[in-house]
């Protein structure tokens, strides 16, 4: 059996030799084989690693159809490849209880874990797959594997100071009521600082609660110092002065706090009004424009804006109620509201 090419132009492979690249990017040769004299492949199929992006048509774009499982262009309506693979899921969920059930794969990686989410953790349940209740043999094997398991998990102390110092994240961030995009920042400002060498001399609960702090003020969800330091099991001393130290080495940009992004939680805790919130947040912008904002407690400043938008929508909430809320002192929010009202151009009541 002998196996030859023949072009469509009459030339010979030997002729064709030199011009290869141009023979195979035109694609005008067929494959014939002499025993079975009927079998011709068309080369110019393209391999699996080819990735269409134009129109072969008209140039255009095009668009994929994954209800219809096609490829269309969208200028000239070409369908370029139909039947594609469907490569989700073969289950339908109706809500995220039902995805949850039915999914098989697990939780994708996170900064919030000291291994990123990818090791194994053992069940505390002492059940078998089944739902079954182990024997005290097997409950006593397993709280072995348990205990070697998380042994296994920190190889070196790199690891136990990052699984601690998330650990003491995950606390603080409960305890305040953060979300987890600022625990996300915050795993990833402390990993830095961990990288960088910066936790020498200082303890690791002062560094997570510099990072958290400073990841809330970034996130736009910022909380006072002294709210930090009632769940902190550091002095407020020492926060701050981590907190600067942190954001200096990092190069770390941190915006001032802004007055606003308190004031929906004070009026929340305070069980007030929209309508409040709307006049608390005109006060800060009044404020803000007058220029009497510099070098005052945005803490202060809001709880101020509360209380005197809480008097002029006729709700009753005194000076100590929205004291305790905020953390400030009264006198702090009688002087404060004096000066939102000036610049606002309100009479004080």
């Amino acid at each position: 059996m002998t196996e030859t090419y023949t072009y469509s132009d009459g030339g010979t492979e030997r002729d064709r030799l030199a011009d290869r690249g141009d023979a195979s990017a035109t694609g005008e040769h067929t494959r014939t084989r002499d025993a079975a004299g009927a079998e011709s492949t068309s080369v110019d199929e393209r391999t699996e690693s080819e990735q269409i992006t134009t129109c072969p048509e008209c140039d255009g774009r095009l668009a994929t159809d994954t209800e219809h499982g096609e490829t269309v262009c969208s200028d000239c309506g070409l369908v370029v490849e139909e039947d594609s693979v469907d490569r989700g899921p073969e289950w339908r969920a109706f809500n995220s209880g039902e995805r949850d059930s039915k999914s098989r794969v697990g939780a994708p990686t996170t900064n919030m874990m000291h291994d990123k989410g990818l090791s194994t953790n053992i069940g505390w349940q002492d059940k078998d797959a089944y739902g079954k209740s182990l024997t005290g043999r097997q409950r006593r094997r397993m709280q072995r594997l348990r205990t070697w398991n998380e042994r296994f998990r920190t190889r070196d102390s790199k690891e136990r100071n990052l699984k601690q110092a998330l650990g003491e994240i995950d606390r603080m961030s409960s305890a305040l009521g953060l979300p987890d995009n600022v625990r996300e920042t915050a795993s990833v400002i402390y990993r830095r600082a961990l990288g960088e060498n910066l936790l020498p001399g200082r303890s690791i609960e002062g560094v997570a609660t510099a990072s958290l702090y400073a990841a809330a003020r970034q996130v736009g969800n910022p909380r006072s110092l002294d709210e930090f330091t009632a769940v902190s099991r550091v002095e407020k001393m020492e926060l701050t002065r981590t907190y600067r130290y942190v954001i200096r080495e990092l190069g770390l940009r941190v915006q001032p706090a802004d007055p606003t992004s308190y004031v929906p939680r004070f009026v929340s805790r305070l069980d007030l009004s929209e309508e409040t919130e709307r006049r608390a947040r005109e006060l800060l912008d009044d404020a803000a424009n007058a220029g009497i904002t510099s070098g005052k407690s945005p803490v202060g400043l809001a709880a101020a804006a509360v209380y005197a938008a809480a008097l002029l929508s006729n709700e009753k909430v005194t000076q100590s109620q929205v004291s305790d809320v905020a953390d400030v002192s009264e006198v702090t929010i009688r002087n404060r509201y004096k000066e939102l009202l000036d610049a606002s151009g309100t009479v004080s009541a």
